[in-house]
């Protein structure tokens, strides 16, 4: 009886070794599943951080690219106002000059009348570009509007040769100012 119970004992051991062992592979199959997981997410995160790197470069150089733009359109809104200012200058200096011009030239032609010579051509005879003509608007948003500009305008007669689309030349020109706004002019006549 004593070698029976021994026996029975060491059945009942054989049959939790079995059990538990059985238990054992299951976790182990499972840690196994759970590792190549785990190997496939650090994969996985490691891409994911790769691709936010390479994300951000590309943010940092459209920051850059937008920078040198900004930097761009800065240099430009100053060359405009400076070239603004400078037309300023000079259409305030040829206004100045054709006002010192005007007398002058009258005063000429009245001594060369006593004279009995024919008078001086007028400027814009003499010179298609010291015409004062009225020119197309130049705004900004900078500086304030100027009606007038210099401008150097062909005269069109009626000896003037016609263009390909049979109008005389410049009388596309000279709608185009017709079609404009009239204002009155700053320039003295």
């Amino acid at each position: 009886m004593a070698d029976e119970q021994e026996i029975m004992c060491k059945l009942e051991s054989i049959k939790e070794i079995r059990s538990k062992t059985l238990q054992m592979e299951k976790i182990k199959a499972r840690l196994k599943a759970e590792f190549e997981a785990l190997e496939s997410e650090e994969r996985h995160l490691k891409e994911y951080k790769q691709e936010m790197d390479l994300l951000l470069q590309e943010k940092m150089a459209h920051v850059e690219e937008l920078r040198l733009i900004h930097a761009d359109i800065n240099v430009m809104e100053n060359t405009i106002k400076q070239s603004e200012n400078d037309l300023n200058k000079l259409l305030e200096s040829t206004r100045r000059l054709h006002d010192e011009y005007k007398p002058l030239k009258e005063h000429v032609d009245a001594l060369r009348m006593t004279l009995g010579l024919q008078r001086l051509p007028d400027l814009c005879e003499e010179e298609e570009k010291l015409s004062l003509e009225p020119a197309c608007l130049v705004t900004s948003k900078f500086t304030e509007m100027h009606q007038y500009a210099l401008c150097a305008k062909l005269r069109a007669g009626p000896g003037t040769p016609k263009s390909q689309n049979g109008s005389k030349m410049n009388e596309e020109r000279e709608s185009t100012w017709s079609s404009a706004p009239h204002n009155p002019s700053p320039w003295p006549e």
